[in-house]
């Protein structure tokens, strides 16, 4: 029987991260993994291919709409589907390639199948040809991620009605695209489709986009996105979708009530959420606890049962790759004596649409909602000087900070190039920065992050461009 120190069951960020970190830190690590290729969702059917199409779009729209502004005069351009689906599976490979060498650099044992736990210690892998081993262990940590959460009475065909995954792999680009969810997956893909020439709707049951984001920003970003060309459905509920060899008709009612409705579509993306992924991993044989499907877990994400932990999607919190990684380098820290932390206060999120919606903290609703006093300062990138050089001046950037203590408690970007520029809210949070430590911070001039200085400038009234 193999033994290790810690056994990793799943390779997606947050555990390929705790892996490489627990052998960093001297750990016997083994790594258990179902798929062909190492990186979980994230890697081979989530953020790094939608990314890929993401910027391979937004490039065939800014020639095809922008380049004129800028005195470039090309001819219209042609999509090349094929080429652009091979530039995102040539990324895809880059990245799960490199995990693997970092498994290999690390002397990380990977072991191909699916992987049970029978008991504390106890790990079996069960590869392809039904084959099975049982590998010793010191500790355990479930890695399994997420999957796409079913919508009651649609079916996902990956055909005509498909998920993220489906909706990454099309042939062609459908003349009619509905999406139902208005979230951060059927916001991003749907930008994809819609900048390569397939007609948009977007179907929510809330009555707004991106929920649980800065209201005044959705708003906003739903605004621009309207300009595009996407037509949103909001307070609405899918009550059906039918396929045929012609494409699917989607069944939309008012949730409040009223008229019924079809949506004719050549292709469905169902995004409505993911859910955490523990199928098969016998959970229940182990007495391992969970609640609404999520393990649950201490502050040092430790299961009830001891030397079994859990993090990343499978967990509470949001589901981020990125509060996956931190999660596994905390755990795999604590299991080598350290005290490894996540701050779960200052964990960004980011949506890759254009422009892009970045986010750290407190929302003013959250706030409100706490009865937490607070000052606002925004900035508009239309008063930024490197933003009207780009033409990039769609879009704000917004700061809340403490009303008593200054203490900043959330920032909130729309615009291009958001996602990198949220980060100087995440450090100074981090070590719970002020307003006043932002505003008096030197910016690099003409930068699009001068926006957030003055936006920090703004929470006391005194932005020098505005």
């Amino acid at each position: 029987m193999p033994s290790h120190d810690l056994v990793v069951i799943g390779t997606g960020p947050g555990g390929y991260v705790c892996a490489i970190r627990a052998a960093q830190l001297g750990m016997n690590v083994a790594v258990v993994e179902k798929r062909a290729t190492y990186g979980g969702t994230c890697l081979n059917v989530g953020c790094i291919p939608s990314k890929a199409l993401l910027h391979a779009s937004e490039l065939f729209d800014e020639a095809g709409h922008g380049f004129k502004a800028f005195g470039i005069e090309v001819p219209a351009p042609v999509l090349n589907l094929p080429q652009m689906l091979k530039h995102k599976q040539e990324t895809v490979d880059a990245n799960v390639q490199g995990v693997a060498f970092l498994f290999k650099k690390n002397k990380i044992t990977a072991y191909r199948g699916t992987g049970k736990i029978l008991a504390a210690g106890k790990v079996e892998v069960t590869a392809d040809d039904g084959s099975k081993q049982t590998l010793d262990t010191k500790s355990i940590v479930i890695a399994t991620g997420s999957d796409v959460a079913q919508l009651p009475g649609v079916t996902i065909d990956e055909k005509t009605v498909v998920s993220s995954t489906g909706a990454l792999e099309l042939a062609a680009v459908p003349k009619k695209l509905v999406v139902i969810g208005a979230g951060v997956i059927g916001l991003e893909l749907g930008s994809v489709w819609r900048r390569l020439g397939a007609e948009v709707t977007v179907v929510e049951f809330l009555d707004r986009i991106l929920p649980g984001m800065d209201l005044e920003v959705a708003k906003q970003a739903q605004r621009l996105l309207g300009r595009q060309g996407i037509e949103f459905k909001l307070a609405t509920k899918v009550t059906g979708v039918e396929t045929s060899a012609s494409g699917a008709v989607v069944s939309v009612e008012p949730v409040a009530g009223g008229d019924k409705q079809t949506i004719a579509a050549d292709i469905v993306l169902v995004a409505t959420g993911r859910r955490p992924y523990t199928d098969g991993l016998g959970l229940e044989e182990a007495g391992v606890v969970t609640e609404r499907g999520r393990v649950i877990i201490d502050d040092h994400f430790a299961t009830n049962v001891p030397g079994i932990y859990a993090i990343g999607d499978v967990v509470r919190g949001p589901m981020l790759a990125h509060k996956g990684e931190d999660e596994g380098i905390a755990v795999a820290e604590i299991l080598a004596g350290q005290h490894g932390h996540v701050n779960y206060d200052v964990i960004p999120a980011v949506v890759y649409t254009y422009p892009e919606i970045a986010s750290v903290g407190k929302t003013e609703e959250e706030l409100k909602s706490a009865g937490i006093a607070y000052k606002v300062g925004k900035f508009p990138f239309t008063a930024n000087g490197r933003a009207r050089a780009n033409r990039t001046t769609e879009g704000f950037v917004k700061v809340i900070a403490d009303a008593t203590t200054d203490r900043v408690l959330g920032v909130h970007i729309l615009g291009a190039g958001a996602g990198e520029m949220i980060h100087e809210g995440v450090v100074l949070m981090e070590f719970t920065g002020s307003s006043e430590d932002l505003a008096r911070s030197c910016h690099a001039h003409p930068t699009m992050s001068e926006a957030v200085k003055e936006a920090a400038l703004a929470v006391e009234g005194r932005a020098i461009h505005i």
